[in-house]
């Protein structure tokens, strides 16, 4: 599937447990535990469980009532699981994602207590040889070719080196 970063991690909070949008987007906001990583605003969450709901991944399991609004409780479906299961397990494929996708993928599966190695060696495995083809590119370059093939070299260079050394 398809799904852009938003989905992921509202599919993937669910994953952790049934959860009502209020309590994800206190997650995903400036001072929650995963917008440290990428702020997902209220809205964008409410879409993205409205989304999740229309491809059967989540469902609305209860209503959960309150001195404030009631708030409607999804819990993830058999189909979510699987999905986000192998979202978390398969490397980023494009080094500009590496900041937002890598990383809420690692704080997600942290705060489910399971081991990223193989996805970090899933990504250093997709990464190494596109630093070197940005090399060899770059050695054939002049002019202004040549500094933006050496400035994409040496941030996927330093992509890298964070792999190696959090693993």
């Amino acid at each position: 599937m398809d799904w852009a970063l938003p989905e992921w991690t509202v599919l993937a909070v669910l994953r952790e447990g049934p959860a009502h949008g209020f309590a994800i987007a206190a997650l995903t906001a400036p001072s929650g535990e995963l917008g440290r990583v990428w702020q997902l605003p209220r809205p964008v969450i409410y879409r993205a469980l409205s989304r999740l709901a229309e491809a059967s991944l989540v469902a609305p399991s209860a209503v959960e009532s309150g001195p404030g609004p009631q708030r409607t409780i999804y819990t993830i479906s058999p189909a979510g699981v699987s999905a986000v299961d192998e979202w978390l397990s398969q490397p980023v494929p494009h080094v500009r994602q590496l900041r937002s996708h890598l990383l809420m993928k690692l704080a997600l599966l942290d705060r489910r207590d399971l081991d990223p190695t193989a996805l970090l060696g899933a990504q250093r495995a997709m990464l190494a040889p596109i630093v070197e083809a940005i090399a060899a590119e770059r050695d054939q370059r002049k002019g202004f070719e040549a500094v933006l093939l050496t400035w994409r070299h040496n941030n996927a260079s330093a992509a890298l080196h964070f792999l190696d050394e959090i693993r």
